[in-house]
């Protein structure tokens, strides 16, 4: 066969890893539809922001095609397709079955597929079985199926490919034994379990940090109600206290938290239970957008609005999913007059002195470090000295949610 590998699916979780397989001296082949994408790539740039990979993506050598059949020449085919959640809290793994048809006319006995994408569980043994019904296979013994989900934090790809443990889920041992021997010249221990208990374990380590931060999103609306202060409370919570823990508040979503969780419930035991967690996010943008309506005397017409931050997480490029566009939307339906920056999206935003220059509120609706520093804060107070300041995530440092800039800046003083 031609390659070593080819990976299916080259965006964020796709391509940094065909880097870092090409990085330990494997021949690779990277598969996309997305020509943009692929003309990036060849010509040696990388098409997103993920730290330490603009090195290996003008360093290394890297095949590119848009059909998947080509995987095919590959020993080893790894899949990192987008699962999207339907809205019918059911996975929706049309693009895993229709790269599994471009392939089947292809594949060959002893190679390897790996369903790099997050799935519900089950999802493993289906492409298995799917295989074996379709073209005739013993998965285990002539083709061989694993699932080896991908745990790794927007922006910490390199730090963590290494390092972070690879939990292999084969269908039957020698499977198992196939992906570790791919996976483990990126220097990350390995962990043999089952298909489905890897499943379980992707997605309940985003159920988990789901859940985790919406109790302080939900805390903050309670000490709205009651006229406290969330960080104080939060503080009271954490200080000294061997069973604290309390995160703090923010606009949690992004494309992994925000539909992780649904691929545990359409099936399950306690229906209802992490929709109410969706829901303590999906509603704290109203929550930022009536708390203002309250402090500026309930109209947001033609009131000037500056949104600071459109991606999901700080620092990163990922606007994917972002409840940032939530809470834009929502205040042009107040008749806002909303200007938005952010200083590391490619989606072209106004300068920050632009965007907070006469606003009337100015709500940071991600904690990116340029909006952490004394500077901001300084730009702040000069460019909108009478603003109503937003910071759920306290990253200027205010400590109040809702805090005019003129009383903070005299607190500063």
């Amino acid at each position: 066969m031609r390659y070593d590998v080819s990976v299916i699916g080259l965006g964020r979780i796709g391509l940094p890893l065909a880097l870092s397989f090409a990085d330990s001296g494997l021949s690779v082949l990277g598969v996309d539809t997305d020509q943009d994408r692929l003309q990036a790539i060849r010509e040696r740039r990388m098409p997103f922001k993920e730290p330490g990979t603009d090195e290996l993506i003008a360093r290394l050598p890297l095949d590119t095609t848009s059909r998947a059949a080509d995987a095919a020449q590959a020993r080893a085919i790894v899949l990192t397709l987008g699962t999207p959640a339907m809205s019918h809290i059911e996975i929706d793994i049309r693009d895993i079955r229709t790269v599994l048809d471009d392939l089947l006319p292809h594949l060959r006995e002893d190679q390897l597929i790996v369903l790099r994408s997050t799935v519900a569980p089950g999802t493993t043994e289906f492409v298995a079985g799917y295989l074996e019904k379709h073209r005739g296979f013993t998965v285990g013994e002539n083709l061989f199926v694993a699932h080896v989900p991908e745990r790794i934090a927007a922006d910490k790809f390199m730090e963590e490919i290494s390092t972070l443990p690879c939990i292999i889920g084969g269908v039957g041992e020698v499977s198992g034994e196939r992906a570790a021997q791919l996976f483990e010249p990126l220097g990350a221990p390995v962990f043999q379990t089952t298909p489905v208990q890897a499943e379980l374990a992707k997605i309940w380590t985003n159920i988990l940090r789901y859940a985790t931060f919406a109790l302080p999103n939900l805390l903050m609306m309670d000490c709205e109600r009651h006229g406290a202060n969330v960080f104080d409370v939060i503080e009271l919570i954490n200080h000294d206290y061997p069973r604290g823990g309390m995160k703090m508040p923010g606009l949690t979503a992004g494309t992994c938290l925000r539909k992780d969780f649904a691929f545990s419930e359409e099936r399950s035991s306690a229906p209802g239970m992490l929709l109410a967690v969706s829901r303590v996010h999906e509603t704290v943008p109203l929550f930022l957008v009536d708390g203002v309506k309250r402090r500026v005397g309930g109209s947001l017409r033609e009131r000037r609005v500056a949104v600071l931050g459109l991606a999901f997480k700080a620092d990163t490029d990922d606007e994917r999913d972002s409840l940032s566009h939530k809470l834009i939307r929502l205040l042009e339906r107040e008749l806002a007059d909303v200007v938005v920056h952010d200083p590391v999206v490619a989606t072209p935003t106004s300068s920050f002195d632009d965007a907070v220059t006469g606003a009337d509120v100015i709500v940071v609706a991600t904690n990116h470090s340029d909006y952490s520093s004394p500077e901001a804060l300084r730009n702040i107070a000069e460019l909108a000295p009478d603003a109503l300041l937003v910071d759920p995530w306290n990253a200027l440092g205010t400590a109040q949610v809702f805090a005019y800039v003129a009383e903070v800046a005299a607190l500063r003083a």
